[in-house]
């Protein structure tokens, strides 16, 4: 158990310093435009949501620090509107690596409560015995909440939710009521399995009751901008949602029967799944279910 926890952690730790060493001049800022008003930006790194208008701009996640000139030129190419905002799903650099360069921007960050709180703390790894530095106070959300948010901003009635603990313990869904798109961070990846950062209070099982609350709210035409992958829509995303919860089901039906991480393994609980849902990823199904025992063990399943 110790030393699966610790090869998750080393590697999460190991993607982080990875992509502070990364060649990003070959990389291209795809922009696509959703309304009047909305767009979705891919780069590398989780996508980003952009609204502009007569209030300003409202940016949804940054990627990594060394693409903000190629991310402020997009924007640019949208709107020279003042820039606003910066909403954080969740802490992971991919998503706030340019958290502090925005800020020299003047825009003004917000999270959930638990975006600052793992963001701005020392912690120690007792696994691997290594620090984990806390980001500079210029990368910190200044604005954060528990619950949720609503922002009256460019003619839109913007939502920003938090979910169940999922792929973190911090993560936000972003709904705009009348330009009707939703963001569902790294919650909904739309071509592989979403990855499941126990280390940062995520879990299998919260997948399911945190797409629901995206589900309530949107219909049909809704236009979905996940975490990674190709922008979806209510179907594909209800499917990921049924997937993600039969997976947890088998899963806890496997941990409560006794079986050990290798039994659980062997049953295979997402075969039936992994063609689709493990794709674009260096992951294996087996490494994926690792990481389920684990974050059923942590959990104390019962």
């Amino acid at each position: 158990m110790k030393r699966l926890a610790a090869l998750v952690v080393f590697a999460a730790l190991s993607f982080a310093a990875a992509a502070q060493q990364r060649n990003f001049d070959a990389t291209v800022i795809k922009t696509t435009k959703l309304t009047d008003s909305l767009y979705m930006l891919e780069g590398e790194g989780g996508n980003i949501g952009v609204s502009v208008g007569d209030d300003g701009i409202m940016v949804i996640d940054d990627q990594f620090a060394p693409l903000t000139p190629k991310i402020l030129a997009a924007i640019r190419a949208i709107s020279d509107k003042t820039l606003k905002f910066v909403l954080n799903t969740h802490l992971h650099g991919d998503h706030v690596g340019g958290n502090a360069n925005m800020a020299k921007e003047g825009v003004v960050i917000f999270a959930h409560d638990n975006v600052r709180k793992r963001m701005s703390t020392l912690q120690f790894n007792e696994y691997i015995k290594r620090n984990v530095p806390p980001y500079p106070k210029a990368a910190l959300p200044v604005i954060t909440f528990a619950d949720t948010v609503t922002f009256h901003f460019n003619g839109d009635d913007i939502t920003v939710f938090h979910t169940p603990p999922s792929h973190t313990d911090g993560d936000s869904i972003v709904y705009f009521a009348k330009g009707n798109v939703i963001h569902m961070g790294d919650v909904y990846a739309s071509t592989r399995y979403p990855n499941i950062d126990t280390e940062s209070g995520g879990s299998l099982m919260g997948f399911a009751p945190a797409v629901d609350l995206a589900l309530k709210r949107i219909d049909d035409t809704t236009k979905v901008i996940p975490g990674h992958g190709p922008l979806s829509n209510k179907k594909e995303l209800t499917e990921f949602r049924n997937v993600m919860n039969t997976v947890a089901q088998r899963g806890e039906k496997l941990f409560k029967a006794g079986k050990t991480m290798q039994e659980m393994v062997d049953a295979k609980p997402t075969r039936d799944f992994d063609a689709q849902w493990n794709r674009n990823t260096p992951r294996t199904p087996d490494q994926y279910v690792e990481t389920m025992y684990y974050d059923f063990a942590r959990h104390n399943l019962k």
